[in-house]
């Protein structure tokens, strides 16, 4: 049956399904081949804490979405445009985003009386008219998945496992994708030769459905998306972060180090930089947060570019750390992938509520340099220039990142390394006047390393004196020591480039983001510029120390409002600095901004007196 083709610009799918339905390998395969087809795209994961919860249960729904287009891709979506939904938990949790008129998918093996229990249903909603409203597409996935593989001798979990190949084949069909990367993806993933072949089979077997069956009467073409040309990878936050750490330590020449404890959601880094000991990577697996850094610090002592990474109950823990690696000025890089707190909190899902913690979580006057990565692929040039800075400023810098940025995925372009500018690292070997707290341009004490012969040098949290580093207790040292060391974090805002505004560099509101917030922000702003507002829009990497131009920008707007996944913490720091009547827009709901949330909260300044 000759099936018609229709060209869409842009279309978000959510697969959703029980925690151990695989769901997440489904979008990522997606998302994978749709970036190999040269279309845009950004993804949100999103899966509960529990290992596995209650098979059926709404606190097990797993899901992935993926925007896709012809056109920029700023966020992953508001709401899907389609729906695949394996059983009644997932369709319930989900079906709320579905779009009005959207196609929805549904497993019909999976409804049944026993899962709309378990999912909360009194009645079933392909029966009480919830439905409505909606394409509604039933295919027994599971059933045509058993037939599939039947051959093989599988035993029945074994097979019904295979069930999410086929929901991604049928959706491949659906929107014109290619098999051959997944085809290829499944012959290296899989060692055992029937499961390689049942999951092979069960792909091909939801392709040929979708290509066959009455069901559907069309599919659907995106054309590539027009991009900067060059070799591109879909690229996932975390991984971006341990290859800007491997960048850094090839344009320095230092040994990498990572001390960490494995925490959600940034133990990937960790998992990700131990795959690298040919390159001369070094991590240490530590047995608490304390341990971890302290291992950072000694490796940074000896030379080495350190790196501890955590999310927010860890970064509580290695406070006292972070002030012993201030207090001795070496270059150290804590990473906080941010997740929803406080205490244990909601370990899988995003918020950007540790700011106040990397700003004054230690105890003393003990100012940290503070960077923020903005997306997926920002990852990369964020861990380099944290990199940079720790090195050229002798300094501890605090880089933030969160579930969401960590998680999620873009298309990203690989950069060529001989077009990066290096790190210049100079390690002190003259001994002649050798002073451990002297201060260079940068007001960077030297590197001495130990073992060096005439460099021996005292070390240790307790108050150096300036210049010799000596043990202190003077009042006015004291006071000298603290303002110094604040001044050298300012010091950092004097080598920063002009801060980029997008949209108007004047005019009635300005948008300040930082960190995930940066995508939804983006396209709320270009949407509400289209009708003829005058809105601008800056997006901090640096929060500690503020760009030296932003007080200056603010004043060429009569509005200033901060969107961020809290209850208000850059907006604080910004009514502080420069006080200023900046406006807050929390949300702290463990999910990103919406760009629809985003234009609503800007069209009510624009509307406010």
């Amino acid at each position: 049956m000759h099936k018609a083709v229709e060209t869409v610009s842009t279309v978000a799918i959510r697969f959703a399904g029980d925690s151990g339905d695989g769901m997440q390998v489904t979008g990522s395969q997606f998302t994978d081949t749709t970036g190999l087809a040269g279309n845009d795209l950004a993804t949100f994961p999103d899966f509960p804490a529990e290992i596995r919860a209650p098979a059926g249960s709404l606190a097990g729904v797993s899901g992935f979405q993926i925007k896709f287009s012809s056109e920029a891709v700023f966020t992953p979506g508001d709401a899907p445009d389609v729906l695949v939904a394996m059983n009644p938990a997932a369709l319930k949790v989900n079906l709320k985003d579905l779009k009005p008129g959207g196609l929805l998918i549904l497993n019909s093996e999976a409804f049944n009386a026993k899962n709309f229990e378990r999912a909360g249903y009194t009645k079933s909603p392909l029966e009480d008219g919830s439905l409505k409203g909606f394409k509604l597409f039933q295919a027994d996935i599971t059933g045509m998945t058993l037939k599939a593989v039947e051959e093989l001798k599988l035993n029945n979990r074994a097979a019904v496992r295979c069930k999410n190949f086929f929901a991604l084949g049928l959706v491949y069909w659906l929107y014109n994708r290619e098999m051959h990367y997944t085809v290829t993806w499944i012959a290296e993933k899989f060692k055992d030769p029937t499961t390689r072949e049942a999951n092979l089979r069960a792909l091909k077997a939801g392709y040929h459905f979708g290509e066959t069956a009455e069901l559907f009467d069309r599919n659907y073409e995106i054309k590539p998306a027009k991009i900067e040309p060059g070799n591109y990878r879909n690229i996932a936050g975390n991984e971006a972060l341990s290859l800007g750490f491997l960048a850094a330590a090839e344009l320095s020449g230092l040994s990498l180090f990572l001390g960490s404890y494995p925490i959600t959601p940034a133990s990937d880094i960790l998992h990700e930089l131990a795959r690298y000991k040919n390159l001369g990577v070094r991590t240490f697996q530590a047995e608490d947060e304390i341990a971890a850094i302290c291992s950072a610090i000694g490796a940074a002592y000896s030379g080495a570019l350190a790196l501890t990474t955590t999310s927010g109950p860890g970064l509580a823990l290695k406070g006292e750390g972070m002030g012993l690696a201030l207090m001795l000025e070496l270059p150290l890089v804590i990473v906080d992938v941010q997740r929803a707190g406080p205490s244990t909190g909601m370990p899988t899902k995003t918020e950007q509520a540790d700011l106040m913690q990397a700003m004054y979580g230690r105890n003393g006057e003990a100012p940290l340099p503070v960077i923020a990565a903005k997306s997926p692929g920002d990852c990369f040039y964020t861990a380099i220039e944290a990199c940079r800075m720790a090195i050229t400023h002798m300094i501890p810098v605090i880089l933030l990142s969160d579930g969401f940025v960590a998680n999620s995925a873009e298309p990203w372009r690989v950069p060529d390394m001989s077009k990066l500018p290096p790190i210049k690292v100079r390690f002190h070997t003259e001994q002649k006047d050798f002073a451990p707290y002297a201060r260079d341009e940068h007001l960077a004490r030297p590197w001495a390393l130990p073992g060096t012969p005439g460099l021996e040098h005292r070390i240790g949290g307790i108050e150096k004196q300036h210049l010799t580093g000596n043990i202190s207790y003077d009042a006015a040292n004291h006071e000298f020591m603290c303002k110094l060391r604040a001044e050298r974090v300012q010091k950092i805002a004097d080598s920063l480039p002009p801060t980029e505004i997008n949209g108007d560099a004047s005019g009635e509101l300005l948008v300040i983001g930082w960190g995930d917030s940066y995508g939804a922000i983006r396209a709320g702003v270009e949407n509400v510029r289209a009708g003829g507002a005058k809105v601008g829009h800056v997006h901090l990497r640096w929060i500690n120390p503020f760009p030296n131009d932003l007080g200056d920008i603010m004043k060429r707007y009569k509005r200033v409002l901060v969107p961020e996944l809290n209850l208000g913490q850059l907006v604080k720091l910004i009514r502080a600095r420069y006080l200023v009547d900046a406006r807050s827009f929390p949300k702290i709901q463990g999910q990103p901004f919406k760009e629809q949330e985003i234009i609503a909260a800007i069209k009510q300044q624009l509307e406010s007196n």
